[in-house]
């Protein structure tokens, strides 16, 4: 495969990346979220994670193979003799925006879980002020009722 369709191949796979991420974003500023939704795009991103690094390991290998040292300096100069820098520079471009995306919506997930947190602490915190014991009698009445009064 050439360097030309590889990084070609890795623009449209961070497309995708990047719509579901997206995907993700909108579900988690939802006021209900769809559990089931969430776990849906959870097992679709890490199956995309894994054809992302497939398909870079092809491209070190391919420009490997055109005889260029590894790292960001070599790839700019394999796409450059292949004609297709355009294409590194856009992927490069792709990158950053889908890590800043990720960056956000783990930081949207982070928040998400600690508002979560303090619903059940103060879910807890009435739970522990409630009017019943464990006996299931009410704590405003001081035990049983004189009825022979």
């Amino acid at each position: 495969m050439s360097l030309s369709r590889v990084l070609i191949d890795q623009q449209h796979r961070l497309d995708e990346l990047a719509a579901l991420l997206s995907r993700e974003q909108a579900q988690l500023t939802k006021g209900d979220i769809d559990g089931e939704v969430l776990t849906e795009i959870a097992h679709t991103k890490q199956n995309l994670l894994v054809e992302l690094e497939r398909i870079e390991n092809m491209r070190r290998s391919v420009q490997k193979r055109l005889g260029y040292e590894d790292g960001a300096s070599g790839a700019l100069a394999a796409a450059t003799d292949a004609n297709c820098k355009t294409a590194w520079e856009g992927l490069l471009e792709k990158s950053e925006r889908v890590a800043r995306m990720n960056e956000l919506t783990g930081q949207m997930l982070s928040l998400r879980m600690q508002h979560n947190q303090h619903m059940l602490d103060y879910i807890r915190k009435i739970a522990e002020k409630t009017l019943y014991r464990p006996d299931g009698r009410n704590n405003a009445q001081p035990g049983r009722i004189n009825a022979s009064a």
